[in-house]
């Protein structure tokens, strides 16, 4: 009997302990506030780290943070200026606050906004350092600002007389709009040369005319007043392609090239990163395919090509993927095309969808040189996307150079939200090109016109030879996007401050122009070239405009016009005219009702934001 009953008493006590041991090995999401233990502040931007592992999380601006950690596992808090803590996990809830360092020397920088700000130097008591300048609300955990961003010459305005023609390229990237709201809501203005306005106003999708012929876009055209200059008139110029449903789109091949070095460790990068690729991949049809590419200091297959039904399988290898290492971008794209070539689709969509914050360091990794790598490479057939991630070394102008060239599109992803709606809500128009090497040529009537300006797409022009030209590459079209253009006109009859006058040449007589009218009443003729995705000669569409010179506006019309201004305000344009942010406001929300999911609205509340923290004169 004493026996039996010692058995009894041994195996509910092995039961009790294999209970307590699944228990404390559980994950938990531990959640707390790390606070200044001088002043009982929030810290902003404190990395916590889970000892021993990659996984991290970094403060918000409430001091508050979340992460995954098992009981018995210790959390790491480390923030400059501060001693580090260490907290064994035993609960849901963990606060800390964190000691003022008295011996540390302070040298590094921090960067708030797009500048720097270089802490003092501390070798004795911590009274003599300014605690405020360590906690700015925009602080990035990058030791120093390396984004890069391409220098923008804004468009100015041109004489009819000597410049008949426009010639560019469309763009329908929005990565500058999403990169703009990244600065916004960290409490900073993006710097002018983030702000491409045409990005902005393309962000938005416009009610525009559905193509109904055997062309996949249409062009539609209206003017109005110029609602920052009212003497002048504003033209505004849309395309929308064809909509393909999901189920009718042609299959993938697709790959998805990852960026695993050191720089894309962190919550915003490639956490953020396989968050959002698991939302593609959750909308993959049985038909589609993808591979997984990744890079660090070299590049290798972490998947091979695996059909869009074995969607765990794809899952688990995202899930797999951890940061370190250098950067070595070119081998890695280089590896990429191989691997979609091998994998190619004649009759299907074969991308590659670039995952990085751009920061190439390894191999190939000047923008020319990578330009050069991506025109070689897209002769065979295969688009590349690049979607940018990451804050305090964002390189801008590399994904969106690789992007472009790359016959692609580039956005940039602040947050999961953003992931929904570029690889969700739009997933045809982001991954299936209707219209390749899409180009526009607009002639402006003379006896209408004295001098015109293109608002924005500065990275997009062409001469006016390129547009004949089947061997100058282009933009792409998505199946179901929609392009806008703003010209802003002065009509004839005007006064015209903006074009000035050139004296007399000295060694030569200067022509007479002579213009002879030839009775049209139209203001202006817009040209579109574009090519079939499979097809290398390009089809030509032309369709004229006639100025009514009245402003019954759609309210489309009116809330791009408002969202052009703002990105004129936010680059401190030298055309920007009577613009102000509550002009601004106003306009947009008389154009809030095609805003089902909520983007204009947004957009009125990053106006009002943008207003509260500029400086006022």
């Amino acid at each position: 009997m004493k026996t039996n009953q010692f058995r009894a008493m041994m195996l509910a006590m092995m039961l009790v302990i294999t209970t307590l041991g699944t228990v404390w090995a559980q994950p938990l999401i531990v959640k707390g506030t790390v606070t200044d233990g001088s002043d009982g502040s929030p810290l902003v931007g404190c990395a916590v780290t889970v000892k021993g592992t990659s996984r991290g999380a970094i403060t918000n601006l409430q001091g508050r943070y979340s992460i995954e950690a098992k009981k018995g596992e210790t959390l790491v808090f480390s923030y400059i200026g501060f001693e580090k803590a260490e907290r064994v996990v035993r609960s849901e809830k963990i606060n800390v606050s964190l000691k003022v360092s008295s011996s540390e020397i302070l040298e590094e920088c921090v960067v708030v906004g797009y500048g720097t700000q270089r802490k003092m130097t501390v070798t004795g008591a911590v009274s003599t350092v300014d605690l405020a300048s360590l906690r700015q609300p925009a602080v990035y955990m990058d030791a120093v600002n390396t984004e890069e961003y391409q220098s923008i010459h804004e468009n100015g305005f041109k004489q009819v007389g000597e410049f008949p023609l426009s010639t560019f390229s469309i763009d329908v990237d929005a990565a500058s709009y999403s990169n703009m709201r990244r600065f916004i809501n960290s409490g900073t203005l993006p710097v002018a040369d983030a702000v491409r306005t045409e990005e902005l106003v393309n962000y938005f999708s416009y009610d525009y005319a559905k193509p109904t012929g055997t062309d996949p876009v249409k062009i539609t055209m209206e003017a109005g007043v110029c609602p920052w200059n009212t003497a002048h008139r504003l033209v505004r110029i849309g395309l929308k392609a064809k909509e393909i449903p999901t189920d009718n789109l042609p299959e993938s091949n697709l790959v998805f090239l990852i960026d695993v070095s050191g720089s894309m460790w962190g919550p915003t990068r490639l956490d953020l990163v396989k968050s959002s690729l698991k939302l593609l991949v959750n909308n993959l049809r049985d038909k589609d395919r993808v591979a997984i590419v990744v890079y660090a200091g070299n590049a290798s297959v972490k998947l091979e090509s695996t059909p869009g039904s074995d969607k765990q399988k794809i899952r688990d290898a995202i899930d797999e993927l951890t940061s370190g290492g250098s950067t070595a971008g070119g081998a890695g794209i280089q590896l990429a095309y191989k691997v979609a070539k091998q994998n190619f689709l004649p009759k299907g969509n074969n991308r590659i969808i670039l995952c990085s914050d751009g920061d190439f360091n390894v191999g190939v990794s000047s923008v020319e040189g990578l330009e050069q790598l991506i025109e070689r490479e897209r002769k065979s057939g295969v688009f590349l996307s690049v979607l940018g991630y990451g804050m305090g070394n964002y390189k801008d102008n590399k994904g969106q150079a690789l992007a472009e060239k790359g016959n692609g599109n580039h956005a940039y992803i602040d947050n999961l939200q953003e992931a929904n709606r570029v690889l969700v809500g739009e997933f045809g128009a982001t991954l299936h090109t209707v219209a390749k090497d899409v180009k526009l040529q607009v002639e402006f009537n003379p006896a209408q016109v004295q001098a015109y300006r293109l608002v924005g797409y500065e990275s997009r022009l062409l001469k006016d030879e390129d547009f004949n030209n089947d061997a100058k590459d282009a933009g792409e079209l998505g199946a179901g996007h929609t392009v806008t253009a703003f010209y802003e006109v002065i009509p004839v009859g005007v006064k015209n401050d903006y074009v000035g006058k050139v004296d007399d040449l000295k060694y030569q007589k200067k022509q007479k122009e002579t213009v002879k009218p030839t009775g049209s009443n139209e203001l202006l003729t817009v040209k579109l070239r574009y090519k079939a995705p499979d097809k290398d000669v390009s089809k030509k569409m032309e369709l004229p405009f006639v100025d009514n010179k009245g402003n019954n506006v759609s309210s489309d019309f009116r809330f791009a016009s408002a969202v052009a201004m703002f990105g004129q305000l936010l680059r401190n344009s030298d055309f920007k005219g009577d613009a102000s942010y509550d002009k601004v406001i106003e306009l947009a929300k008389q154009g809030l009702n095609n805003d089902d999911k909520g983007y204009r609205r947004e957009f009125v509340r990053l106006v009002e934001t943008a207003k509260g923290i500029t400086p006022k004169d």
